[in-house]
């Protein structure tokens, strides 16, 4: 395990029913192929020595002592392999024929899992020959030249790394509480499923949302594996499924129907799924529940390979949803918004609503959830009060945006010019107005949020904050300046995806407004709190100072949803950002990010009120609770060392 991932094989191999011999040299073909590749754990279908569809076969005694030799041999293979290998075979113990998976590893049996449920229905008709892992009474058995208890609950196996994983068989996930439940809930990071799963008319797709739904559930790795070609068509047809996922995630698909043998491979996060676990307290509660096995199985040490390479797709924008229906995606986070901000305004019985407009991103998405939200409520739009307050660096095409926005939409509109009241109070205060540093900034945005307040004061309304979520994580906002409102309906969305947000209205509205609305986003992010250059262009570039904000974004996905360290979020990075930024920028500002993200706690734990959007939040009442004096020693430390 390296960065907390292990790599695992779901194989086919192809069979020849009954064929013993034949189907082993298949299985050891794949072994090696898997652990030439770097797999950690591989598994096979169910009963994929001898072939699932032997029916009464499994009533000769020749073709149960042949898949125990054929078991002897796999051992021998393995003596010198690094890999765990996962194979499906019959077993006899004392008087009864159980549907096992046998667990192998250099040239040992860790442990042998018999199946639970048995479908005896339709076309499936396994009680006439095997019986359940239920009906054993920790019979002692002899197998391929080892003693040992079956257990009558699966155990939980443990790699040398630590990986902990369980295994259950086909029909057993099918059923109202597979084994896997109590297996994830025993610690097991992965379950391993072998299957013999006909294929029929939509049942495929039911599998795989089953599958999905597993996974996530029990918050595990789920590799699932399932007989292929060769396999006996007489009355059903198995495709062959190939399927792995990560807490819900599809993570590798075979092909199905495939003529050949396949072997499919994934890098699971046990790190994440366990950072998933830890901060799911129902995950907590329901251990205390579980029906753990007899005894758990330590398996031997795997040489891990030292030169890692990252082979999943690491997405750079984790924040924006990845699904076919845009529309769907970005009304549901247009919903949220302004249901939070009908509330309030319900709950209020505000005459008004007052929002600073700058011509900016974040206002702009501010704006339009008003404007959703007074049409749900049947308000007049002139209730909302659009406020632009230009100042020293306001540049012509952020006012002449904000003001076509505004008129577009038809909401009342105010102007207000900060000059003549910043400038007698830093005569007031002794500020050098041509020095412009923190204080020069500053008393700008303390001016305009003064002006939104008293407005609202007037106008009986409230103020609605503009702020986003990746300005909270960096503390790029003013101190009870922009950082303070009424109600912040963009306190969770983060930069990309409120660029993206604003890209869907431009859309879906008419050409003039479109048009005004795609040129908010093509503007460069800036406060506009220093003069503009000799060209009338914004001088002051937010990413210029703090960073490329989807770089920002990317880090506090991982750093808030995952509690990474700054080591394993730096390799992410380099896989989803390799061709756009270089590891000494990424290094650089990711520095930047954990230096400021402590620094600027103090302003996070003062928040107004905000809906929640994502699954990630910075709500001092909600997600994220820190100290505001706590150190980044270690964290500054780590990342100075990549």
């Amino acid at each position: 395990m390296n960065y907390g991932f292990i790599k695992v094989a779901s194989a086919i191999p192809s069979v020849k029913v009954g064929d013993v011999k034949y189907n082993t040299a298949q299985i050891e073909n794949l072994i090696a192929q898997a652990e030439g590749q770097g797999v950690e754990v591989i598994v096979f279908p169910e009963l994929s020595v001898t072939g699932y569809s032997c029916q009464d076969l499994f009533r000769q005694d020749i073709l149960l002592e042949s898949a125990e030799t054929a078991v002897m041999i796999l051992l021998d293979f393995t003596r010198k392999l690094n890999i765990i290998t996962i194979v499906g075979v019959p077993v006899i113990a004392g008087d009864l024929l159980l549907n096992c998976a046998v667990v192998i590893q250099q040239g040992e049996i860790l442990g042998i899992v018999p199946k639970t449920y048995l479908p005896n229905y339709n076309e499936f008709y396994e009680r006439r020959w095997f019986a359940s892992s239920a009906d054993l009474c920790h019979e002692e058995i002899r197998f391929a030249g080892h003693k040992m208890i079956m257990p009558a609950k699966s155990p939980v196996f443990t790699t040398s790394q630590g990986v902990r994983f369980g295994v259950e068989i086909c029909e057993d996930v099918w059923a109202p509480t597979p084994p896997s439940n109590n297996l994830t809930l025993a610690g097991a990071d992965i379950i391993f499923n072998m299957s013999a799963s006909d294929e029929l008319i939509g049942k495929h797709d039911y599998l795989k949302t089953l599958l999905s739904q597993q996974s996530a559930r029990t918050m595990c790795g789920y590799v699932y594996s399932s007989c292929g070609f060769g396999e006996s068509t007489q009355d059903v047809v198995y495709g062959g499924n190939a399927i792995i996922h990560e807490n819900g995630k599809l993570l590798a698909e075979g092909e199905r129907f495939s003529l050949s043998a396949q072997i499919v491979t994934a890098q699971i996060d046990v790190e994440r799924l366990r950072a998933e676990r830890r901060n799911n307290t129902t995950f907590v509660t329901a251990q205390h529940n579980a029906i753990i096995g007899d005894h758990d199985v330590d398996c031997h040490g795997i040489d891990v390979k030292s030169d890692f390479k990252l082979e999943r797709e690491v997405d750079p924008h984790p924040f924006i949803p990845h699904t076919d229906d845009m529309k769907k995606s970005c009304e549901e986070i247009f919903n949220i918004q302004v249901m939070g901000l009908a509330k309030r305004i319900v709950h209020t019985n505000c005459k008004s609503v007052v929002i600073g407009i700058s011509g900016g991103l974040d206002s702009t998405l501010a704006l339009l959830v008003c404007v959703r939200t007074f049409d749900k409520l049947q308000l007049e739009r002139r209730g909302i009060v659009g406020v632009t307050m230009p100042g020293f660096g306001t540049t012509d095409r952020t006012y002449n945006n904000a003001l076509s926005l505004m008129k577009r939409l038809g909401i009342t509109i105010r102007e207000v010019s900060i000059a003549k009241s910043v400038t007698q109070h830093f005569e007031d205060i002794g500020q050098d107005i041509s020095v412009h540093d923190v204080t020069y900034e500053n008393g700008q945005a303390r001016e305009r949020t003064q002006i939104l307040m008293d407005l609202s004061n007037k106008l009986n309304g409230m103020v609605i904050g503009t702020g986003d979520l990746s300005e909270l994580a960096l503390g790029w906002a003013t101190y009870n300046g922009d950082h303070m409102s009424m109600y912040g309906v963009n306190s969770s969305i983060p930069k990309t995806l409120i660029k993206y947000l604003v890209r869907y209205v431009a859309e879906t509205m008419e050409g003039g407004t479109s048009a005004i609305l795609n040129d908010i986003i093509d503007t460069p992010i800036s406060p506009e709190l220093i003069p503009a250059d000799e060209n009338g262009n914004i001088k002051q570039k937010t990413e210029d100072l703090v960073g490329p904000y989807e770089l920002h974004d990317f880090f506090l996905y991982y750093f808030l949803r995952f509690g990474f360290r700054p080591r394993k979020i730096f390799m992410l990075a380099q896989k989803a950002f390799y061709n756009t930024y270089n590891d000494e920028v990424i290094k650089k500002w990711l520095t930047t990010f954990c230096r400021r993200f402590f620094a600027q706690q103090f302003k996070r734990s003062c928040l107004p009120d905000g809906p929640k959007v994502g699954s990630v939040s910075l709500s001092p009442r909600g997600d994220w609770r820190m100290p505001s004096d706590a150190a980044s020693t270690l964290w500054i430390k780590e990342c100075e060392e990549l």
